[in-house]
């Protein structure tokens, strides 16, 4: 049975890092005493070990040991043995495009079916929908594919952005660019507002958080979706 948390993001303003998901994340990895963590997302600026190091110290206080995926000779089987994995933030592209070069998008994928607890956060979030295509990164490498995990039925935009009504800003908002991803898609995407996360429990999809997040539809106005909104069966 699959169980994930998806979110939005790692940290909330003024906030420390996963702070506000340690209730939910207490529960989600009840019974876990290891975690495989997926660094792969990071373009720059820090290291897979230095962001290891990140998410080894916040896993501590929950009792939980972390090992990078990076360490492992073997991270297909690493992932097939992990009591449960957690996908950090950076750039979806070169996420995706690392997953696929080390072989183990698929392993990933199977790992979540099986019933393997799962946490994602921003790019990690990402590439829990059925494609990447409405991510907000810059394509900065050539993924093999757009495909991703499909662990939901729809896709995914975190970090959702209202528009800013005096705002003298001329570009696309958020929203102009998921519009134009269905001018040519048609999953349904879910725009997921910092401090949301998506609560996935088999083919349960249950909206969590603290605010509201907004669902848009190929050829239909977009809503508002409250904390609690059953998403099981959108698609």
């Amino acid at each position: 049975m699959k169980k994930l948390i998806i979110a939005s993001t790692s940290t909330l303003h003024g906030g420390d890092y996963l702070d506000y998901l340690t209730p939910a994340l207490q529960e989600h990895f009840k019974g876990c005493t290891s975690l495989v963590f997926i660094p792969y997302a990071r373009p720059g600026g820090i290291s897979h070990e230095a962001y290891t190091e990140r998410v080894v110290a916040y896993f501590a206080k929950l009792g939980i040991s972390v090992k990078g995926l990076h360490e492992f000779e073997h991270p297909t089987q690493a992932l097939t043995d992990a009591q449960a994995v957690f996908t950090g933030g950076g750039n979806t592209f070169l996420l995706v495009t690392q997953l696929y070069k080390n072989g183990v998008m698929a392993a990933l994928e199977q790992a979540i079916k099986t019933g393997t607890p799962y946490l994602g956060t921003s790019a990690g979030s990402n590439i829990c929908g059925l494609t990447m295509q409405t991510t907000n990164d810059m394509p900065i490498v050539y993924p093999p594919s757009f495909k991703t995990l499909g662990a939901i039925n729809f896709n995914l935009n975190p970090h959702y952005l209202d528009p800013q009504p005096d705002s003298q800003h001329m570009g696309e908002t958020r929203e102009t660019r998921i519009k134009e991803f269905h001018a040519f898609n048609t999953p349904p995407v879910l725009g997921l507002r910092e401090g949301s996360w998506l609560e996935v429990n088999g083919n349960t999809v249950i909206l969590k958080g603290s605010l509201q997040a907004r669902l848009f539809r190929q050829g239909k106005e977009p809503v508002e979706l409250e904390a609690g909104s059953d998403l099981s069966d959108l698609r």
